[in-house]
């Protein structure tokens, strides 16, 4: 039986940047996932100006999908009602954009294939065994197979199952965050920007609604998970939240174009395991979400690229494990840290309402708040002196050009 140097499971952002970081490295990649694309991912998707520049880095293009749409503009509005608009940069490239997940994800599995990475749709992982004596991991699949991989990168997901077949998932864990979303066509005329509401009953959380092309837009909601909360409170909390006289009055007349679908968000990069044995964890696996805002999609890109770099760096089961790991610690806890402390102040009303007025002092806040807002430079770069560098504080856009 052959022995692949890395094989991925599940073939989602961070599965896909895994892959195609680990085949231009040279390595020989296999990508499973249980699924067959298209296929829908519950989501809010915004992709900020780090999941672009992640995307660029890859060499993938989401231009290239029939519901890109990018964003000029965002609109705020705070607890107590105040209204702000936030102009994305003007440099000839793009710092936020929405695209479906089901577009976005299919696309990422087509440039795979078209990059020569073997993708295996509708296989799904079973069980594991690892043989470091031997060098490799003994995978155990759904279609009855069974094969060897020297290096396995679990990107599947909250729920992983490569996760519990290891022994390293966590009790009783259900997610920081939850959040909920439903497509809609929309009449209302503001409905072409990117609307962020602070609502007060939702904070640290808020309420969104993202553009997508023909009039549809992404609507949907974000809280911090309490002990208290129920499926039942949440639904009736989404209900009643369409009805707001602000937000009706954005949206206009709604009809719903998919049903309403909730889901869980972790949220506590470095607080599981990133490692076990020959398995590097990835994406939602890892719990590589901002606490903050519950995005995920760039630190799912950024998990897999950088999982893939410590392997191809070569050394025994160890080095490459405390290699993810400092990579990890480098790129991401600090802004986590960050992250963390923020979204504990924004639970507070005063302190929401606060930020949100000096924001709106001048041109020039507006326009920081919304590079460093939808990630255009690291969370805790201001933290970070290792990090600092000419012109840190005002990238260009990804993707330029149209």
């Amino acid at each position: 039986m052959s022995t692949i140097d890395v094989t991925v499971v599940g073939a989602g952002p961070a599965g896909i940047a895994a892959a195609l970081t680990a085949a231009r490295a040279g390595l020989d990649v296999l990508v499973i996932d249980r699924a067959t694309f298209p296929r829908d991912k519950t989501c809010g998707d915004g992709l900020t100006a780090l999941a672009l520049g992640e995307l660029e880095r890859l060499g993938i293009d989401p231009r290239r999908t029939a519901s890109w749409q990018p964003v000029e503009r965002v609109r705020l509005r705070s607890p107590r009602g105040r209204q702000l608009t936030l102009p994305m940069p003007a440099d000839g490239g793009h710092h936020s954009a929405v695209v479906s997940r089901m577009e976005l994800d299919h696309h990422l599995v087509v440039s795979a294939g078209e990059a020569g990475v073997d993708v295996r749709q509708g296989v799904g992982f079973v069980g594991l065994t690892q043989r470091e004596r031997q060098g490799h991991v003994s995978l155990d699949l759904s279609d009855g197979s069974t094969m060897c991989t020297r290096w396995l990168i679990a990107a599947d997901g909250m729920w992983s199952a490569v996760r519990k077949a290891t022994g390293t998932a966590q009790a009783g864990y259900r997610g920081d965050w939850h959040a909920a979303r439903q497509y809609f066509t929309s009449t209302g005329e503001e409905s072409r920007d990117q609307w962020v509401w602070f609502e007060p009953d939702l904070l640290p959380g808020y309420a969104w609604s993202f553009p997508l092309p023909g009039g549809v837009v992404n609507v949907g909601f974000g809280i911090v998970r309490g002990d208290a909360l129920s499926g039942k409170d949440f639904a009736q909390t989404w209900a009643e939240l369409l009805e707001r006289p602000h937000i009706r009055g954005v949206l206009g007349e709604l009809t719903p174009q998919s049903p309403y679908r909730a889901w869980p968000i972790p949220a506590r990069i470095g607080d599981l395991d990133l490692t076990a044995g020959r398995v590097l964890f990835v994406g939602d696996a890892a719990a590589a979400t901002d606490p903050m805002t519950g995005e995920g999609i760039g630190q799912a890109l950024e998990t897999g690229r950088l999982a893939a770099t410590a392997i191809a760096g070569g050394g025994p089961t160890g080095v490459i494990a405390s290699r993810y790991r400092t990579l990890i610690a480098r790129n991401l806890r600090a802004d986590d840290r960050m992250a963390r402390v923020l979204s504990s102040l924004l639970a507070r009303r005063w302190a929401a309402e606060s930020a949100l007025r000096l924001v709106d002092t001048s041109d020039w806040t507006r326009r920081h708040f919304a590079r460093w807002m939808f990630e255009d430079y690291p969370r805790a770069l201001i933290c970070t002196p290792r990090r600092w560098r000419r012109g840190m504080f005002t990238p260009t856009g990804s993707l330029a050009g149209s």
